[in-house]
């Protein structure tokens, strides 16, 4: 609800009865400046109180174009150590071959190789890889308010320029809408990229990933991967049992 309309509503209260007390202050939203310096505050306190967590990944990839339609799908039991260590276990596999060696199992290859230190640096959401070109805020029931133009300051596969979703209690990215700062390969021509986050207990962590490219000499493929069973410890030792039922 705007200002304007406040005041107004608050001038026709005070001429029907004195009684009645004045509406709340509404604090406006936040300036662009401030509420990147609380996300990227609040990210690197979570990242330093994270001390590991192990989870279930579902990867799943349909193509449709030539020569024909291909499916595959691969489970993965994930568990990391902070700061920089995933050990990634493929429970099963299944559907086009083909598919789960040159893309699905490429995918753990390159997120292991991303736990570098020089690599994760590189690629954190904060001022020196991203400018953020602009805000808005809209109220939301999930509380996930802000809204924010991001594009990265160099060209790189693992950034991404598009939108990103803050929540306005925890500033943590909820959601993103966006495409690859650098086409990941050249059999592909445009990546769309949707990602979903939720809070298990202290910590926002991957709750679904969907991406849609289009490939060259024509077809598309659909990627998605979900994120489940999560169980949580905190940099004090403390398992984060009620992270454990994430589905």
């Amino acid at each position: 609800m705007g200002i304007a309309i406040l005041l107004a509503l608050s001038a026709c209260s005070r001429a029907t009865t004195s009684a009645q007390p004045p509406p709340p202050t509404v604090e406006p939203p936040l300036t662009l400046p401030q509420v990147v310096e609380k996300l990227t505050q609040r990210n690197a306190e979570r990242a330093k109180a994270l001390e590991s967590y192990h989870g279930k990944r579902i990867y799943q990839l349909e193509y449709k174009g030539f020569p024909k339609a291909l499916h595959a799908e691969m489970v993965v039991e994930v568990t990391y150590n902070a700061p920089d260590r995933k050990v990634f276990k493929i429970v099963s596999e299944s559907g086009s071959k083909l598919i789960v060696k040159r893309v699905l199992e490429r995918l753990i290859e390159e997120e292991t190789e991303a736990q570098s230190e020089a690599r994760r640096l590189g690629v954190e959401l904060n001022s020196r890889n991203y400018n953020f070109t602009s805000l808005e805020h809209q109220a939301s029931a999930d509380g996930c308010s802000y809204i924010l133009g991001i594009e990265p300051t160099v060209p790189n596969k693992f950034l991404y320029r598009g939108r990103i979703w803050v929540d306005e209690n925890d500033f943590a990215v909820c959601r993103i809408e966006a495409e690859p700062a650098k086409n990941p390969s050249m059999w592909i021509t445009k990546t769309e990229i949707h990602h979903h986050y939720q809070k298990f207990g202290e910590f926002w962590l991957p709750l679904e990933n969907q991406s849609v490219s289009n490939v060259r000499f024509g077809g598309r493929a659909f990627l998605t991967i979900r994120y489940q069973d999560y169980e949580i410890s905190t940099g004090h030792g403390l398992k984060d049992n009620s992270a454990s039922a994430g589905q």
